[in-house]
């Protein structure tokens, strides 16, 4: 069993370092805000430390979840100051490829792994230990730390080499965003036809129209219930990163665009923790108005 440090304990961080206790592994946690971190201690009779630097002395493996760009680089270069050699930091943050290239470097220059590996299954996924995990590194770093990430995940991917884990979380973040405005589209089309969304979603989740989305999401959208999930605030924030890259890489994104305006107008309405499936929110409120 590994040692290991988990950094940052949001909805997500939370469940995920418990996981790594009960299965066996020894960890100690760091949070920014310092009850949260005690908290979990004694839940799950674990060791919490009020510095990164005690955090991760002599752990195998540092896992970190947190916001954003700026909240990784405070975070991230301590902790690889304090980290001992032939260790491997894992960023769970959903952050730019950019700075998962300047981490890998900068970790290679201290012998220390490291793997860039955001996350897909949000809070209920964290919870029941069910996560996707998107990975960018070296074979060898991912290789050591994907029997520990089993922790919390159903299926882990080497997808390339570093800041591959944080594209494909961009593919991700593009594909659901698109599904989710059309399948707002949809139950705000049936509202107004006056159809039973209920017979509608049940006959057509049977063929070429069935997502994840639909499956999960339909009946809490059709009730204007929005507290189930990612919150727009995260979105926008996975979005924008997204936006920028295509910029950099020439990607062209009009839907990406078009949506993340969509959630900026669902933000105004004061949804800004609402989940991602409120963009029906919007669509009703314009035809209200």
């Amino acid at each position: 069993m590994a040692t290991c440090a988990f950094l940052g304990l949001g909805v997500m961080g939370f469940p995920m370092a418990g996981h790594l206790v009960a299965n066996g592994h020894g960890v100690t946690v760091w949070n920014r805000t310092g009850k949260k971190a005690r908290d979990w201690a004694a839940k799950h009779s674990g060791l919490a430390k009020a510095e990164v630097a005690d955090a991760v002395a002599g752990c195998d493996f540092v896992f970190m979840c947190l916001g954003d760009d700026p909240d990784v680089r405070e975070i991230a270069f301590p902790a690889l100051d304090a980290m001992k050699s032939g260790s491997v930091l894992v960023d769970h943050t959903t952050a730019s490829a950019e700075l998962a290239r300047e981490l890998h470097a900068a970790a290679r220059e201290k012998g220390i792994g490291f793997v860039d590996a955001p996350v897909s299954g949000g809070q209920a996924g964290a919870e029941k230990g069910q996560l996707t995990i998107m990975c960018g590194g070296d074979a060898a770093d991912f290789a050591r730390a994907e029997p520990v990430m089993a922790a919390y995940a159903k299926a882990s991917t080497l997808i390339g080499e570093a800041g591959a884990g944080q594209l494909c979380k961009m593919v991700n973040q593009l594909c659901i965003a698109g599904v989710v405005q059309g399948l707002a589209e949809g139950i705000h089309f049936a509202h107004q036809s006056g159809l039973d969304v209920s017979k509608v979603m049940g006959a057509i989740s049977k063929g070429a129209a069935q997502s994840w989305q639909m499956e999960n999401r339909w009946q809490t959208m059709d009730k204007g219930e929005f507290e189930f999930g990612f919150a727009i605030d995260w979105m926008r924030k996975d979005l924008r990163i997204t936006l920028e890259e295509a910029r950099r890489n020439g990607a062209r994104l009009p839907v990406a665009a078009l949506v993340d305006q969509f959630y900026a107008d669902v933000q105004a309405m004061g949804g800004n923790r609402w989940d991602t499936s409120s963009l029906i929110a919007r669509l009703e409120k314009t035809n209200r108005d």
